[in-house]
């Protein structure tokens, strides 16, 4: 038994020996039979179609007036009129002013009103006396050049209490602050017994009113937008539209359909030197007075039509700040392809550039980790449609 084991161990060292060898001698896709297969995806050409391109813009709504109330007379502050946040209509009396020292005014004016007339009676009379006696030159000219002067003095006298008693009457109808325009008014910024201070600087601010029908949108469109749409306004902007505006359509952040629709009827005369963006206006029927100043909403302006390629939006990825879309190219690798994207149509998203009709597009299978830029797949015909139309 003894000698037999050298015998042994030669053997299977020779059998060792030959294994070695003969896995060496292996191809190499025998040796690879152990590996993954390549991933399935499923792939296919973008869709050609022709959309209508729409230009998309985040702003908010603005009033189309405002205002701040604000008295015009100083004094102490009597009643307020209305609940905080009514509809108010031009003209309803919103405040009222202690009238009491107004009225007294007014009343002092009117006296010294009347006071002044008699003055002026007592002048003509007194000049119509001299001119008669000045025939039988019982009283000089110089006398009556006299009372022709006090007849002018107390004139103008009647002249100054007369504008006085209009501004006191001016004053004490401006103790009723009324409303400049009708709309949506705010809280009430001063309780009633408070002194309120009037007059054209440093006046008390009693509270704001917004318009809200019609209402605008503002937005900010960058200089190439610009550019753009200055070089099209020779095909966008036919007769009508010079005078009513391109139309714009807007929809606010809960809501999926563009349903509300205005024209452009404004856009700055200037870019900002900052932001190298300019602002432009909207303007909305509010009828309801739904749309309220602030809210911020997603806008798009009509930019003509053009033939475009289309894919479903979910294979849009994003690498860094680009957007990619993974193609499956030479030697069915992943080829990824940075692409400019445009606006939803027909539920597909439209790829402004980075992406030609032959390319394969992977639209089903990119979830699976192993799918990534250059990786080798297993590409299976897909398709892409558009999205079914209520």
């Amino acid at each position: 038994m003894l000698n037999r084991r050298p015998g042994l161990m030669l053997v299977g060292l020779c059998a060792a020996t030959l294994m070695a060898s003969a896995a060496v001698l292996l191809p190499h896709d025998a040796r690879a039979q152990g590996a993954p297969p390549a991933p399935p995806v499923q792939v296919s050409a973008p869709l050609a179609q022709r959309v209508t391109n729409w230009d998309e813009f985040t702003g908010r709504f603005e009033a189309s007036e405002q205002v701040e109330v604000r008295a015009r007379v100083s004094g102490f502050l009597d009643a307020v009129h209305f609940r905080d946040g009514d509809l108010v209509k031009k003209g309803d009396l919103l405040f009222t002013i202690d009238q009491r020292p107004y009225r007294l005014s007014v009343d002092a004016s009117r006296a010294e009103v009347a006071r002044a007339k008699a003055q002026v009676e007592l002048a003509q009379n007194e000049v119509e006396r001299a001119e008669g006696l000045t025939q039988n030159r019982t009283i000089t000219a110089r006398d009556v050049d006299q009372r022709r002067a006090n007849l002018n003095s107390a004139i103008g006298t009647l002249q100054g209490a007369e504008a006085n008693l209009k501004t006191a009457e001016l004053n004490l109808e401006w103790t009723e602050v009324r409303a400049p325009l009708a709309g949506r008014i705010s809280n009430r910024r001063v309780d009633s017994g408070n002194l309120i201070a009037g007059g054209q600087s440093g006046a008390t601010l009693l509270t704001t009113i917004v318009a809200l029908d019609p209402i605008y949108f503002t937005f900010d469109a960058s200089e190439a937008d610009y550019l753009r749409y200055q070089r099209q306004a020779s095909s966008l902007r036919t007769g009508a539209s010079r005078d009513d505006g391109i139309v714009a359509e807007v929809r606010l952040s809960d809501e999926q359909q563009w349903k509300r629709r205005g024209r452009i009827d404004f856009v700055d005369n200037a870019l900002n030197a900052r932001s190298g963006t300019i602002r432009g206006r909207v303007v909305f029927a509010n009828k309801d007075e739904f749309l309220t100043p602030g809210t911020f909403g997603r806008l798009r302006i009509y930019s003509g039509e053009a033939d475009a390629l289309l894919v479903p939006d979910a294979v849009v990825v994003s690498d860094q700040a680009n957007k990619i879309v993974l193609t499956v190219g030479p030697e069915n690798k992943i080829v990824p392809k940075p692409v400019v994207l445009g606006q939803i149509s027909g539920g597909l998203r439209v790829i402004r550039s980075g992406l030609t009709p032959q390319d394969k597009v992977v639209v089903g299978g990119f979830a699976n980790p192993m799918v990534r830029p250059g990786a080798t797949v297993t590409p299976t015909p897909g398709e892409i449609k558009l999205a079914a139309s209520n």
